[in-house]
């Protein structure tokens, strides 16, 4: 059983996958904006090719709404954005990064994993399609001249990521029996070091922690004064509202921000309070720059002072999580935090970080206290484990 997963090569998990769409290297940080509202994906890769020279593309990096917002929101350019969205758009890019890594169609599945548990979030791996020498001019030639284009020295590139891999092991998870239905606090895989913010703290001092989680494919957890979970700062759920986000975490609190953040769109009476701590904290430039559309506020979304979202109001009756609530359907921008306990079985948390769509699940108490996270990478190392364990089983 484990030769036969193991015979699989990176090329088999990323049939049907779609080319990547790419931004050139000299490009500026507005111009990955615009390629990143235009691209259908939540992030797109940077390349550095020359074809004039006898060397081959290679990407370098890839940016995400994200990065742009932690970038806007720094001491030095929340005078100025229109400004800071001319910095060249390796300001974004890690240094000495191994994010993201080149991988050959033949590379064995247990070398992508171990890549991955390296730090690698997204192996760059060439589609195998053969083109014609004059075809392959054409496509060099193109690729050379068109802005978000997918072709490199004539050829396309997917990307393979966590999620790829552990939807592969949940598709065979019966020959992994009885690991799947085994507890992850026995499996020892909830980590008990997190990010995490205060409720009425500055949603400014969670910059830092947002771009980490970015890094760790995690969330930024936002609890009250006992350590109760109470929402969640998401890079997917950032990604979904842009870059006027930005000026919302600049002024706003974490609590705040949750409200601003929650699915349909940014309150009227929350808008308001971002314009008013803008023009009070003389930021006219982010104000100007990230000016909200009124159109694209709901009209049913309207809190009062009153009604801003407190502790107690994202907890079910009796101050407790409701269990089922961790299994509801969430809403693209929902900034509901998805929960788990220690007893919960590896299969279940699997099955709810792949519904979510997300890396991570929260580990809670009863008490709806934070006690650690479980991620893709801690479940790829136990997979991992297992399969090894499986070999030499084989081969004794």
């Amino acid at each position: 059983m484990a030769a036969h997963l193991l015979a699989h090569e990176v090329a088999d998990l990323c049939l049907g996958k779609p080319p990547l769409k790419s931004l050139c290297v000299s490009a500026t940080i507005g111009e990955a904006l615009i390629s990143l509202k235009s691209c259908e994906e939540n992030c797109i890769s940077v390349w550095d090719c020359d074809h004039f020279k006898n060397v081959d593309c290679i990407c370098v990096g890839k940016i995400c709404m994200v990065d742009i917002i932690c970038f806007l929101c720094k001491k030095e350019n929340v005078n100025s954005p229109s400004l800071a969205l001319k910095t060249p758009v390796t300001a974004l890019l890690p240094k000495d990064s191994v994010l993201v890594r080149h991988v050959q169609p033949s590379t064995s599945l247990l070398e992508a994993i171990d890549l991955i548990l390296q730090g690698a979030q997204n192996l760059v791996v060439p589609i195998e399609t053969r083109f014609s020498g004059s075809s392959r001019r054409k496509l060099l030639q193109k690729s050379s001249s068109t802005r978000g284009c997918t072709l490199h020295d004539g050829r396309e590139f997917c990307w393979l990521t966590q999620d790829d891999v552990i939807r592969y092991f949940m598709s065979s998870i019966g020959l992994f029996s009885p690991l799947p239905t085994a507890s992850i606090d026995a499996l020892g895989i909830v980590s008990t070091e997190f990010l995490s913010i205060g409720y009425h703290s500055s949603a400014s001092l969670a910059t830092e922690a947002i771009s980490r989680s970015l890094v760790d494919q995690t969330s930024v957890a936002i609890v009250d004064e006992d350590g109760v979970l109470i929402g969640e700062i998401s890079p997917f759920t950032l990604a979904c509202c842009g870059e006027t986000v930005a000026a919302a975490i600049t002024t706003l609190t974490a609590g705040e921000l949750l409200a601003y953040i929650d699915c349909g769109g940014p309150p009227e009476d929350i808008v308001r309070v971002v314009k008013e701590r803008l023009k009070e904290r003389n930021l006219e430039g982010m104000l100007e720059e990230f000016e909200i559309d009124p159109s694209d506020i709901s009209s049913n979304s309207s809190l009062s002072d009153e009604e801003l979202p407190s502790p107690t109001s994202s907890r079910s009756s009796g101050g407790r999580h409701n269990k089922s609530s961790s299994y509801s359907a969430r809403m693209v921008r929902r900034a509901e935090a998805i929960v788990c306990y220690p007893g919960s079985s590896l299969v279940a948390v699997m099955v709810q970080a792949i519904a979510h769509r997300v890396n991570y699940v929260w580990v809670i108490e009863e008490d709806c206290s934070v006690v650690g996270i479980v991620t893709f990478a801690n479940m790829l190392e136990v997979f991992r484990d297992q399969l090894e364990s499986m070999m030499l089983g084989h081969f004794d």
